[in-house]
Protein backbone atom coordinates (compact mmCIF):
# COMPACT_ATOMS: atom_id res chain seq x y z
CA UNK A 1 0.00 0.00 0.00
CA UNK A 2 2.82 2.46 1.01
CA UNK A 3 6.49 3.26 0.10
CA UNK A 4 9.71 3.76 1.43
CA UNK A 5 11.28 7.73 1.69
CA UNK A 6 13.95 9.25 2.80
CA UNK A 7 13.95 11.91 5.30
CA UNK A 8 16.64 14.55 6.87
CA UNK A 9 16.86 15.01 10.62
CA UNK A 10 17.65 18.32 12.17
CA UNK A 11 21.77 17.35 12.42
CA UNK A 12 21.50 16.30 8.39
CA UNK A 13 21.51 12.54 9.10
CA UNK A 14 19.34 10.62 6.31
CA UNK A 15 17.01 8.02 7.04
CA UNK A 16 14.26 6.08 6.01
CA UNK A 17 10.37 6.05 6.57
CA UNK A 18 7.34 4.15 5.46
CA UNK A 19 4.62 6.16 4.10
CA UNK A 20 0.72 5.37 3.39
CA UNK A 21 -2.62 6.77 3.35
CA UNK A 22 -3.71 9.33 1.59
CA UNK A 23 -1.52 12.30 0.93
CA UNK A 24 -4.22 15.16 1.35
CA UNK A 25 -5.46 14.10 4.52
CA UNK A 26 -5.79 17.42 7.20
CA UNK A 27 -4.81 14.45 9.97
CA UNK A 28 -1.45 12.56 10.66
CA UNK A 29 -0.35 9.72 12.27
CA UNK A 30 3.23 9.11 13.39
CA UNK A 31 3.62 5.41 13.90
CA UNK A 32 6.64 4.54 15.98
CA UNK A 33 8.10 0.63 15.88
CA UNK A 34 8.84 -1.71 18.29
CA UNK A 35 12.68 -3.22 18.42
CA UNK A 36 11.74 -5.08 15.39
CA UNK A 37 12.49 -2.08 12.85
CA UNK A 38 9.63 -1.03 10.66
CA UNK A 39 8.75 -4.91 9.77
CA UNK A 40 5.45 -6.14 8.41
CA UNK A 41 3.76 -5.75 11.25
CA UNK A 42 4.34 -2.28 11.91
CA UNK A 43 3.73 -1.22 8.16
CA UNK A 44 0.58 -3.17 8.66
CA UNK A 45 -0.41 -1.40 11.36
CA UNK A 46 0.46 2.18 9.75
CA UNK A 47 -1.88 0.71 6.55
CA UNK A 48 -4.66 0.06 9.14
CA UNK A 49 -4.64 3.48 9.94
CA UNK A 50 -4.01 4.80 6.35
CA UNK A 51 -7.55 3.03 5.60
CA UNK A 52 -9.03 5.35 8.26
CA UNK A 53 -8.19 8.60 6.53
CA UNK A 54 -5.08 9.52 7.86
CA UNK A 55 -1.51 10.51 6.44
CA UNK A 56 1.16 7.86 7.99
CA UNK A 57 4.68 7.84 8.27
CA UNK A 58 6.81 5.36 10.35
CA UNK A 59 10.29 6.15 10.61
CA UNK A 60 12.94 3.84 10.54
CA UNK A 61 14.40 4.96 13.80
CA UNK A 62 16.92 2.56 13.96
CA UNK A 63 18.78 3.41 11.24
CA UNK A 64 21.32 5.59 13.31
CA UNK A 65 23.03 2.14 14.21
CA UNK A 66 21.80 -0.47 12.22
CA UNK A 67 20.20 1.03 8.47
CA UNK A 68 17.95 -1.42 7.03
CA UNK A 69 17.14 -3.56 10.25
CA UNK A 70 14.29 -5.58 10.25
CA UNK A 71 13.27 -8.86 11.97
CA UNK A 72 10.70 -10.96 13.13
CA UNK A 73 10.16 -11.90 17.14
CA UNK A 74 12.59 -14.73 17.60
CA UNK A 75 14.55 -14.97 20.78
CA UNK A 76 17.33 -14.97 18.51
CA UNK A 77 15.81 -11.73 16.78
CA UNK A 78 14.76 -10.23 20.76
CA UNK A 79 18.16 -10.34 21.25
CA UNK A 80 19.16 -8.57 18.01
CA UNK A 81 16.93 -5.78 18.59
CA UNK A 82 17.30 -5.12 22.67
CA UNK A 83 21.25 -4.92 20.86
CA UNK A 84 20.30 -1.86 18.51
CA UNK A 85 18.26 -0.11 21.04
CA UNK A 86 20.91 0.09 23.60
CA UNK A 87 22.71 1.65 20.76
CA UNK A 88 21.03 4.69 20.47
CA UNK A 89 20.79 8.00 21.30
CA UNK A 90 17.55 9.29 22.63
CA UNK A 91 18.36 13.16 21.77
CA UNK A 92 19.01 11.80 17.99
CA UNK A 93 15.94 9.43 18.08
CA UNK A 94 13.23 12.22 19.28
CA UNK A 95 14.95 14.05 16.22
CA UNK A 96 14.12 11.59 13.99
CA UNK A 97 10.79 11.78 15.43
CA UNK A 98 10.12 15.33 14.90
CA UNK A 99 11.46 15.01 11.36
CA UNK A 100 8.74 12.67 10.54
CA UNK A 101 6.33 14.89 12.04
CA UNK A 102 7.64 17.74 9.98
CA UNK A 103 7.38 15.31 7.03
CA UNK A 104 3.27 15.70 7.74
CA UNK A 105 3.61 19.45 8.68
CA UNK A 106 0.40 21.15 8.18
CA UNK A 107 -2.07 18.41 9.74
CA UNK A 108 -3.31 17.80 12.77
CA UNK A 109 -0.74 14.97 14.24
CA UNK A 110 -1.31 12.09 16.65
CA UNK A 111 1.61 9.60 17.73
CA UNK A 112 1.19 6.10 17.75
CA UNK A 113 4.47 3.37 19.28
CA UNK A 114 4.33 0.00 20.65
CA UNK A 115 6.45 -1.87 22.61
CA UNK A 116 10.06 0.09 22.12
CA UNK A 117 7.76 2.46 20.53
CA UNK A 118 5.36 2.89 23.00
CA UNK A 119 8.05 5.07 25.42
CA UNK A 120 8.72 7.19 22.44
CA UNK A 121 5.38 7.86 21.39
CA UNK A 122 5.20 9.02 25.67
CA UNK A 123 8.22 11.14 24.81
CA UNK A 124 6.32 12.78 21.99
CA UNK A 125 4.11 13.77 24.49
CA UNK A 126 6.79 15.02 26.93
CA UNK A 127 10.09 15.91 24.67
CA UNK A 128 7.78 17.39 21.69
CA UNK A 129 5.05 19.82 20.42
CA UNK A 130 4.74 18.34 17.56
CA UNK A 131 1.06 16.21 18.60
CA UNK A 132 -1.96 16.82 19.32
CA UNK A 133 -2.45 13.32 20.74
CA UNK A 134 -0.39 10.25 21.75
CA UNK A 135 -1.08 6.91 21.97
CA UNK A 136 1.49 4.45 23.69
CA UNK A 137 1.02 0.80 23.57
CA UNK A 138 2.70 -1.85 26.25
CA UNK A 139 6.02 1.13 26.20
CA UNK A 140 8.30 -0.60 29.00
CA UNK A 141 9.88 2.93 29.38
CA UNK A 142 7.27 4.94 30.23
CA UNK A 143 7.52 3.97 34.19
CA UNK A 144 10.75 5.50 34.20
CA UNK A 145 10.00 8.65 32.31
CA UNK A 146 5.98 9.04 34.48
CA UNK A 147 7.13 12.48 35.79
CA UNK A 148 7.82 13.81 32.29
CA UNK A 149 5.03 16.93 31.28
CA UNK A 150 2.91 15.67 28.58
CA UNK A 151 2.13 18.71 26.23
CA UNK A 152 -1.20 16.76 24.38
CA UNK A 153 -3.38 14.45 25.80
CA UNK A 154 -2.57 10.74 26.08
CA UNK A 155 -3.86 7.19 26.22
CA UNK A 156 -1.80 4.45 27.02
CA UNK A 157 -2.62 0.71 27.12
CA UNK A 158 -0.63 -2.38 28.90
CA UNK A 159 -1.15 -6.12 29.40
CA UNK A 160 -2.03 -7.40 32.95
CA UNK A 161 0.00 -10.30 32.45
CA UNK A 162 2.96 -8.27 30.69
CA UNK A 163 6.56 -9.95 32.12
CA UNK A 164 8.06 -6.76 31.26
CA UNK A 165 5.70 -4.07 32.73
CA UNK A 166 4.73 -5.46 36.27
CA UNK A 167 1.43 -3.60 37.71
CA UNK A 168 3.66 -2.05 40.33
CA UNK A 169 4.93 0.20 37.54
CA UNK A 170 1.19 0.40 36.08
CA UNK A 171 0.22 1.84 39.01
CA UNK A 172 3.14 4.17 39.59
CA UNK A 173 2.07 6.08 35.92
CA UNK A 174 -1.74 6.15 37.40
CA UNK A 175 -0.35 7.85 40.31
CA UNK A 176 2.24 10.27 38.42
CA UNK A 177 -0.13 11.23 35.51
CA UNK A 178 -4.04 10.93 36.83
CA UNK A 179 -4.46 12.81 33.73
CA UNK A 180 -3.57 10.26 31.36
CA UNK A 181 -5.93 7.45 30.34
CA UNK A 182 -4.52 3.86 31.19
CA UNK A 183 -6.25 0.81 30.28
CA UNK A 184 -5.24 -2.47 31.44
CA UNK A 185 -6.18 -5.35 29.20
CA UNK A 186 -7.08 -8.76 31.94
CA UNK A 187 -5.05 -11.77 30.96
CA UNK A 188 -3.15 -9.76 28.00
CA UNK A 189 0.89 -10.45 28.08
CA UNK A 190 3.43 -7.77 25.97
CA UNK A 191 2.46 -7.53 22.50
CA UNK A 192 -0.80 -8.34 22.73
CA UNK A 193 -1.38 -6.07 19.67
CA UNK A 194 0.52 -7.93 17.33
CA UNK A 195 -1.06 -10.88 15.20
CA UNK A 196 2.53 -11.83 14.27
CA UNK A 197 3.56 -13.17 18.13
CA UNK A 198 2.71 -15.78 20.00
CA UNK A 199 1.01 -13.55 22.85
CA UNK A 200 -1.73 -11.53 20.03
CA UNK A 201 -5.35 -10.96 21.90
CA UNK A 202 -7.87 -10.28 19.26
CA UNK A 203 -10.05 -9.26 21.21
CA UNK A 204 -7.56 -7.37 23.53
CA UNK A 205 -6.35 -5.99 20.61
CA UNK A 206 -9.75 -5.11 18.73
CA UNK A 207 -10.54 -2.91 21.91
CA UNK A 208 -7.48 -1.59 22.36
CA UNK A 209 -7.32 -0.19 18.48
CA UNK A 210 -10.80 0.98 18.76
CA UNK A 211 -9.98 3.30 21.77
CA UNK A 212 -7.15 4.43 19.92
CA UNK A 213 -8.99 5.24 16.34
CA UNK A 214 -11.68 6.61 19.20
CA UNK A 215 -9.24 8.87 20.74
CA UNK A 216 -7.36 10.18 17.73
CA UNK A 217 -10.70 11.18 15.82
CA UNK A 218 -11.61 12.92 19.20
CA UNK A 219 -8.25 15.04 19.51
CA UNK A 220 -7.58 15.31 15.78
CA UNK A 221 -10.77 15.88 14.18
Amino acid sequence: MGETIKLKSADGFEFSAYVTGPANATKGIVVIQEIFGVNHHIRDMADRFGAQGYAVIAPAVYDRVQPGFEVGYTPDDIAKGRDVRMKLNDTQLMQDVEAAANHLSGKKLGIVGYCFGGTVAWWGATRTAKFAAASSWYGGGVAGTKDERPNCPVQMHFGELDASIPMTDVDAVRAAQPKVEVYVYKGAQHGFGCNERGSFSKPDYDLAQQRTLEFFAKHLG
